[in-house]
């Protein structure tokens, strides 16, 4: 039987990077000794109070259809979080929450591109970017990052490569899978190109709460850019929340009415019970996500400081987020097979960022979302791996 041809404008190159990963969850459920180091899946529990506000509503029988757009309390909580942390320019008429930040991102898309569109994006990207854009009908433009082993987006070749068909950029700051935190400096040469050529902006900020170094500037936040850029988070990353899928999209309150629509026939609204939890995270845990945030630059630095011990494994130490990047192409120029061998001796899994894009080949992600003695383990595996090839 004939398929339509929306299932391949879904699929993408990086699908399968994912396979490592979950083989070594299969694995691990079955209690054999791996050490999991190939996902962004924090180990944190979801702080006790977020999860007692849905079980209070669950009680008071909040089971029920929510709005599809989102209640006015949770966009006027996300509003103020995005207007007070981040600098944006927004209230609850600007943000409409979503199933996470893969379906923020669709749904902004969707809204925004369409068929013979392209939309520039810096490479390497997040794996679903790809899939996200073709969807629509529109075409990737990609700029490779810089080629210094730093992975800093070229701004300057993202401005140029804007031709008569191209209608948005797509940023991500702080980055997956590099960790990179774009500058004010960089946001403005985007900015200014998006200016002068009337161009869409969708920033992925997920990460935004988690910055060790540097600051997190909000592409949304410059000036004349408010009325033109998507800003997209969630709370899976920054308050421990990957599983309650719980994001937004933020813009210019004239999209709202298309977001309704979009949520009307994909996801009809998050329950209610996950709405009063989003509330409370937002309204009430900045401590947690501190806390949170300090552990992962300690444990940034342990795995940093274990790996730097390996043979020929150059790293790029993250600016934020929960990943770090090893360069692994001394030992073998198929990063995918290295990290199968890794796997398969040693137990560690990892993932090949080439599936994130080219200017990645030859480098694996690592991930430092599980708790510092497993994370040296691992580290120390990876190590006493490097010195036997």
């Amino acid at each position: 039987m004939r398929l339509s041809s929306f299932v391949q404008r879904i699929g993408g190159e990086g699908a399968a990077g994912w396979q490592i990963h979950f083989t070594a969850r299969q694995a691990e459920a079955v209690g054999e000794d791996v050490i999991v180091l190939s996902v962004g899946d924090p180990d944190f529990s979801t702080p006790g109070p977020i999860i007692e506000a849905a079980v209070t509503a669950l009680r008071d029988g909040d089971t029920h259809y929510a709005e599809i757009d989102g209640r006015a309390q949770l966009r006027a909580s996300i509003a103020r979080r995005l207007a007070t942390r981040h600098g944006l320019p927004v209230d609850e008429t600007n943000v409409v929450p979503f199933a996470g930040t893969q379906n923020a991102l669709f749904a902004s898309c969707l809204c925004l591109f369409d068929q013979g569109d392209e939309v520039i994006v810096s490479d390497p990207m997040y794996l679903t970017y790809e899939a996200t854009i073709q969807a629509t009908g529109a075409a990737v433009t990609r700029v490779p990052v810089v080629a210094d082993g730093r992975f800093r987006p070229d701004v300057e070749a993202m401005a140029a490569a804007v031709g008569p068909r191209t209608s948005g950029i797509m940023l991500t700051t702080p980055a997956n899978p590099t960790g990179v935190v774009m500058s004010r400096a960089e946001l403005e040469v985007i900015a200014e190109a998006a200016r002068r050529h009337d161009l869409w902006v969708i920033t992925d900020e997920v990460y935004a709460d988690l910055i060790f170094d540097g600051e997190h500037v909000a592409v949304g936040s410059l000036d004349g850019m408010a009325d033109r850029t998507i800003t997209v988070g969630s709370l899976s990353k920054s308050h421990a929340m990957t599983g309650w899928r719980v994001g937004w999209a933020a813009g210019p309150a004239e999209l709202r009415p298309h977001f309704y629509n979009l949520g009307l026939t994909m996801l009809y609204g998050l329950p209610g019970f996950m709405q009063q939890a989003a509330v409370a995270a937002l309204d009430g845990h900045d401590a947690d996500v501190d806390e949170m945030r300090d552990i992962y630059r300690r444990r940034r630095d342990l795995a940093v400081e274990i790996l730097e011990e390996a043979s020929d494994l150059p790293l790029l130490s993250p600016d934020a987020g929960m990943f770090l990047l090893a360069d692994v192409s001394a030992h073998n120029g198929d990063a995918t097979e290295w990290a199968w061998d890794l796997y398969r001796q040693t137990g560690v899994s990892v993932l090949d960022a080439g599936a994130f894009g080219a200017p990645a080949r030859g480098w694996v992600r690592i991930s430092f979302t599980i708790s510092d003695d497993q994370l040296a383990e691992g580290c120390r595996r990876i190590v006493g791996f490097t010195r036997t090839k």
